[in-house]
C-alpha cells in the first residue's frame, strides 16, 4: 500500500520494552513506523526530511507499519516475512543484527552459526531460515540466465564465473528488482569487486548500488 513515505522525522525511540520506532510526519499525518535499532541509530536528526521505505502489515487486531531508510533492507525484510516461522519481530531482530547485504551473504554461505547470533534466533531456527530463504532467493529465479556479455564489459568479464553471476541475478530478481536493474547493478559490481568468483562479494556491491537513491 505504501512504498515509501517522504516526510519529517518528529521523534525516535529505541527501547528494550517498546522496541525501535520513529514517527514521520507527512502532510500533517504522523506515521508510527516500527523498525530496527540500527535504523534508528542511522536516522537523521529529528526535524529533518527523509525518505522511509515501508511495508504495511495487516493483522486481525492491528495494522503495523514497518520501515527502513534503505530500500534493500525493506525488500529483504519482505522476503524474510515469507519464511515460515519468521514473523515481524524475528525479521526485525535479524535486520538489527545484520545489514541487509550481510544477512543475504550469511544465508548464501549457509552459515547458521553466524545467523544464530541474532537475539532469540536459535540454531534450529537459523538452519530453517537459511534452508527456506536460500531456496526462495536462488532457485526460484534460476530459469532466467543472464546474457553475460550484456552485463559486464570485456575488461571485467574474464574472471567472472557464469554461476556466480546467475546466482546474484536470481537473488536480485527474487527481491523484486527488474532484469534491467539487476543487469546494471551486476555490471557495476563487476567493475569494483576483486574476487569476482565470489557471488557474495558481487551481490554485496550490487545491493549497495541498488540502494542508492
Amino acid at each position: 500500500m505504501f512504498d515509501y513515505i517522504n516526510g519529517k522525522i518528529v521523534s525516535k525511540q529505541n527501547s528494550v520494552i517498546g522496541g525501535a520506532s520513529f514517527v514521520v510526519e507527512c502532510n500533517n499525518i504522523g506515521y508510527l513506523i516500527n523498525t530496527t535499532g540500527r535504523t534508528v541509530a542511522e536516522a537523521i536528526q529529528e526535524g529533518t526530511q527523509t525518505k522511509v521505505y515501508t511495508t504495511l502489515i495487516h493483522r486481525e487486531d492491528a495494522m503495523i507499519l514497518c520501515g527502513f531508510l534503505n530500500k534493500g533492507d525493506r525488500d529483504i525484510f519482505n522476503i524474510l516475512m515469507t519464511v515460515s516461522g519468521v514473523g515481524m519481530k524475528v525479521a526485525l531482530v535479524l535486520l538489527d543484527k545484520f545489514s541487509g547485504c550481510d544477512l543475504i551473504s550469511v544465508v548464501i554461505k549457509g552459515d547458521y552459526k553466524e545467523l544464530s547470533k541474532a537475539k532469540g534466533v536459535g540454531p534450529k531456527l537459523a538452519q530453517k531460515i537459511i534452508l527456506e530463504l536460500k531456496d526462495k532467493l536462488i532457485n526460484w529465479q534460476k530459469n532466467s540466465p543472464l546474457d553475460i556479455p550484456d552485463v559486464a564489459d570485456k575488461s571485467s568479464i574474464s574472471d567472472v564465473s557464469s554461476e556466480a553471476l546467475n546466482e546474484v541475478q536470481a537473488v536480485l530478481l527474487s527481491l523484486g528488482y527488474s532484469s534491467q536493474e539487476a543487469g546494471a547493478a551486476i555490471k557495476q559490481a563487476c567493475r569494483i569487486v576483486d574476487k569476482k568468483d565470489s557471488s557474495e562479494d558481487i551481490l554485496k556491491e550490487a545491493l549497495s548500488y541498488l540502494s542508492q537513491d
